[in-house]
């Protein structure tokens, strides 16, 4: 009696789904909504805009529709890399790339912009007592008109997963 695939045939699937996974994360991701409003509202605080728009992203995601901005703000980042351990449970940290600066967070901020990350859906990664999560080239919209009708629209960001 056969009870399904020989260990080699069930090997190769395993290995081809596997990479069918990772390449599906290869390419550009996009998010909208309460999550990309999350990922912008997470990043802003840190990135090069001016005080005007970075206190009205924070209004933004602290529920706060009512803003003096009216034009789009964007929110870019080139990298943003996170890292947790899982030996030294107190160590978290993210470092957040704009142009040729970065600048590194640790404690609590870090690990909001760690669980954003992942709410957005970036991919975890491990090695040596250590779990990342990275994006590349984010790019989040954030239109204060819309955001303003709160009907669910207004935010959208797209990132490549990973370095």
């Amino acid at each position: 009696m056969r009870l399904g695939m020989r260990p080699g045939r069930l090997t190769i699937l395993a290995c081809s789904l596997s990479l069918a996974a990772s390449a599906a994360w290869a390419g550009p991701a996009t998010t909208s909504g309460s999550v990309a409003l999350a990922l912008a509202g997470v990043v802003a605080p840190y990135a090069p805009l001016p005080a005007k728009e970075k206190k009205a992203v924070a209004a933004f995601f602290n529920g706060d529709s009512n803003v003096p901005v009216t034009s789009k703000i964007t929110v870019t980042a080139d990298k943003v890399v996170c890292r947790a351990s899982n030996v030294d449970i107190t160590s978290r940290s993210c470092a957040l790339t704009f142009g040729g600066n970065t600048r590194t967070v640790t404690g609590r901020e870090a690990n909001a912009i760690f669980a954003t990350e992942a709410l957005a859906g970036v991919p975890p990664d491990g090695a040596a007592g250590t779990i990342y999560e990275a994006l590349s080239k984010l790019s989040c919209t954030l239109d204060p008109k819309v955001i303003k009708d709160k009907a669910g629209g207004g935010a959208d960001c797209s990132f490549e997963p990973g370095n």
